[in-house]
């Protein structure tokens, strides 16, 4: 008989970079083609999940920012506990546990920052509420209800890094090396929408083929590609384009998704840190190891 936890806490949210973007074209239904190659970083929000027997989903941490209704975190569980609610509606199951949970996160992660934050808190969210809610959805069925959320929400489901195309919901699962990234934050939020919807933005990069880019060991670095929404980005948000020039005179650094944060590839700690001591005031800027797997992919069955 299998035992029922009561709680999870200090999951980790990992943050993600695009260590290239590439925008290959553009969809009837509106949605952009992409390539990109996702690295996780050991470094993110971490979500604390108690059960709940009488249904009630609560985020009990309160963020000024994010209203809780319109949370990712408590949509995720929300959707989730509707297709527990369907898988078990025709068993005793259903009748005797009504799944619910309280739902505590520290945020890290900046809002508009490419790094995944919000999607990553929502894969995590359906990870330990499915193992805790034990509604056994396996990790195909839990990518498929991610994308319900959001474009970045099944990669982070998929869990490890990844060769990504489609709308960015095609993974081919790579290894890319260990090393350090330093991260900057440029003190402003970039709507994703707005850069999508740029007039400038070039939407023709030429595709490269998967097995082009696994024989590329330049593409586990950031020299590799480029990120087609960087000139947007550094248009509207000239302070991205500081940071990134600034950045540059340490390595190859460019923005991460639709940004705002910038990054730089290190192959020590002890280099990483040597950029941080110099990182001028005005900027929050942070290290983080790369990371291979999410660590909560052990809990899907």
């Amino acid at each position: 008989m299998t035992t029922r936890s009561l709680s999870l806490y200090n999951c980790l949210a990992p943050a993600k970079l695009n260590l290239f973007l590439h925008v290959t074209g553009r969809r009837a239904d509106g949605y952009h083609l992409l390539q990109t190659v996702f690295q996780l970083l050991n470094y993110g929000d971490y979500l604390h999940f108690d059960l709940r027997d009488d249904g009630i989903i609560q985020r009990t941490t309160k963020l000024t920012n994010i209203p809780e209704a319109s949370d990712l975190i408590v949509r995720a569980a929300k959707l989730l506990q509707t297709r527990h609610q369907q898988k078990f509606s025709n068993t005793s199951h259903a009748s005797n546990f009504l799944p619910g949970a309280n739902i505590k996160i520290e945020k890290r992660l900046p809002l508009g920052g490419g790094l995944g934050g919000g999607s990553s808190d929502a894969a995590t969210t359906l990870m330990a509420l499915n193992h805790l809610w034990q509604t056994g959805l396996n990790r195909e069925q839990l990518m498929q209800l991610g994308l319900q959320l959001g474009a970045d929400v099944p990669f982070f489901i998929f869990g490890q890094n990844a060769f990504a195309e489609g709308i960015g919901e095609i993974f081919k699962p790579i290894t890319t090396p260990n090393g350090w990234f330093v991260i900057i934050e440029p003190g402003v939020t970039v709507p994703t929408a707005d850069i999508f919807q740029s007039h400038t933005l070039s939407r023709n990069t030429a595709p490269i083929t998967v097995a082009d880019s696994l024989n590329k060991s330049e593409i586990y670095t950031p020299s590799y590609g480029k990120n087609d929404l960087q000139p947007i980005a550094t248009q509207l948000f000239p302070e991205i384009a500081h940071a990134i020039e600034w950045l540059n005179t340490f390595g190859n650094a460019r923005m991460t998704g639709s940004g705002a944060c910038v990054f730089c590839f290190f192959e020590t700690e002890k280099a990483a840190d040597a950029v941080l001591t110099h990182t001028p005031t005005k900027w929050k800027a942070w290290k983080a190891p790369a990371l291979q797997n999410h660590p909560l992919s052990h809990l899907l069955p």
